[in-house]
């Protein structure tokens, strides 16, 4: 969430930003946030002068009762009563225009870093890096949902029974391959400082707030309405908002965690190729890497993050590309975000595997984040995170790029995790 400070400050640079990421009527939205905050401001003043004449008369009605001057006593009281009667109603008023005031702010974006392209859609993003070797494949290479029934890893018509589509059954090796990668995306992240967090996979609404799903993807997350409790679209929910309301020593940073979760996605709206087979699920596994950090050491711990994902794509063999998103690309809350993507050679197209973003302090002005200096100034902190990696179209790239007439190669780095080195 944006600050007051932030948008009183720099108003024209704010609603440039905000254009820049393709936010329709940013104008509308800042002048609202402006007036509302006027409108809260000058009620607090009034309120504060009212109070405080309140209580400079409580004080003088017992010295007047004592000097016989019961007129001027009753006086006084009257006016006491007349200020606290319109105090509640500037009260009311006050508290009104906060909650206008932050149901605004909750709709407006991040604003995007300097270095973020312009640009409207996928299209302009920027490619600033490929790596790893595209394979060649056979004219008949198979798509990795023939793979899945050809080798009975996946069951798909079986998801589709027992709970709907976008719901797959890993069968056999299919499951042993999951479960050795989410157990090597660990394991990397262990070694590389994360500390293992099992976080719960459905959250409340304020937890939804704090890190942005809410209001902005309130359609596409699950939503258990008895309960008022929605499942995670991803383990950065949870992690992050252990530190919801929470004042950190300046010491503690960065904090880096690490979590595999199940996530739940509606996709609504979603259709044709690009829902075949893994290629887009409503469950789904992920291992997601979390950072918590002072301001002046985010950009480091975001390019950290973007090289523990590459070195994990490395190590699977797999060829990728990183992109830096343009400004209509990126999610709501990102300030500046790169993707990661692998190629399928059998299906002949990028897979979106990764997102590694820097919020800056949004999320934490949300969440009330915030950590206190050697200076003892409490300031917000910056939150960062990351797909390490998530595992629908990881399995989809090995197992179209890794076919052979023998079976489908296990990558060498997972073969300690999988316990096979083929499979036939």
């Amino acid at each position: 969430m944006l600050t007051i400070k932030q948008i009183t400050e720099n108003t024209d640079a704010v609603i440039r930003a905000l254009e820049k990421k393709n936010f329709k009527g940013a104008k509308e939205a800042i002048d609202q946030v402006i007036a509302f905050n006027d409108k809260r401001r000058a009620t607090q003043n009034v309120l504060d002068k009212n109070l405080a004449e309140v209580n400079s008369l409580s004080k003088t009605i017992g010295q007047l009762m004592k000097e016989g001057k019961k007129e001027e006593a009753e006086a006084a009281r009257n006016r006491v009563a007349e200020l606290k009667e319109t105090n509640k109603s500037l009260q009311s008023e006050m508290d009104g225009a906060t909650i206008d005031l932050q149901n605004v702010l909750y709709t407006i974006p991040n604003l995007p870093y300097d270095e973020v392209p312009e640009g409207k859609s996928a299209e302009d993003n920027v490619e600033v890096k490929t790596g790893g070797n595209k394979v060649e494949l056979p004219a008949d290479a198979l798509p990795h949902w023939d793979l899945a029934k050809k080798y009975d890893l996946i069951d798909f018509d079986l998801g589709v029974k027992i709970t709907g589509a976008g719901f797959p059954v890993y069968k056999g090796k299919g499951a042993q391959l999951q479960r050795a990668l989410i157990n090597f995306f660990l394991a990397e992240a262990s070694k590389a400082g994360y500390t293992e967090i099992m976080p719960p996979t459905v959250v409340n609404a304020a937890s939804g707030y704090g890190t942005g799903q809410l209001p902005d993807k309130e359609g596409q997350m699950y939503h258990c309405q008895l309960d008022d409790l929605y499942l995670i679209p991803t383990a950065e929910v949870p992690v992050t908002n252990i530190y919801r309301d929470v004042i950190l020593e300046e010491k503690q940073l960065p904090i880096m965690n690490c979590a595999y979760t199940q996530c739940f996605r509606r996709e609504a709206g979603s259709y044709g190729k690009d829902v075949r087979g893994l290629n887009r699920l409503h469950e789904f596994s992920k291992v997601e890497i979390v950072r918590i950090d002072k301001p002046e050491h985010s950009k480091q711990s975001h390019k950290e993050m973007l090289e523990h994902v590459e070195n994990l794509l490395i190590k699977l063999e797999l060829p990728y590309r990183i992109l830096r998103l343009c400004g209509g690309d990126m999610s709501f809350t990102a300030a500046l975000c790169y993707d990661f993507e692998v190629y399928s050679e059998a299906q002949k197209r990028w897979l979106e595997v990764s997102s590694v973003s820097n919020f800056d302090s949004y999320q934490a002005n949300r969440l009330k984040c915030r950590y206190r200096t050697a200076e003892k100034k409490t300031e917000l902190c910056h939150t960062l995170n990351g797909s390490a990696l998530a595992l629908p179209r990881i399995v989809a790239a090995l197992l179209e790029n890794n076919q052979t007439p023998e079976g489908i190669k296990i990558p060498k780095a997972l073969v300690p995790y999988c316990g096979f080195e083929i499979i036939d």
